[in-house]
């Protein structure tokens, strides 16, 4: 599918790629000027591209950042995906597991919502 589809399942994939590339760019430019992101249900995490440069800015600093897609639903403009990712913690180098619920209108994305699991620290030999 090309590239500049509004289709949501496809826009959720670029943003996802572009999160895995740290290309803040291209990754600010899929979110809504006025879009919104969340700890499900209602804890306001970034507002705007201004917040959400800062919030994916400061991630992207992370060595071992990756995001891997585990399970992908969708249902007209909401996408669900279950992901893996690796992180750095402040007590070291781990995963999480996230479900993470997109609402996508014209081509964008409006507003994220993120549901965490228990993080899983990696083994120190």
């Amino acid at each position: 599918m090309p590239s500049h589809s509004s289709d949501p399942a496809v826009v959720v994939q670029r943003q996802l790629d572009a999160y895995n590339a740290r290309d803040l760019d291209t990754l600010l430019a899929i979110y809504a000027d006025d879009a919104q992101t969340f700890e499900h249900p209602a804890k306001l995490l970034a507002r705007g591209t201004t917040e959400l440069r800062e919030r994916f800015a400061l991630r992207f600093q992370e060595p071992n950042l990756h995001a891997a897609l585990l399970q992908r639903t969708v249902m007209g403009h909401i996408v669900v995906d279950h992901e893996r990712v690796t992180r750095t913690f402040p007590e070291g180098p781990g995963t999480v597991e996230l479900m993470m619920i997109y609402e996508v209108r014209d081509g964008r994305i409006t507003q994220a919502w993120s549901i965490p699991g228990p993080k899983v620290l990696l083994a120190k030999n």
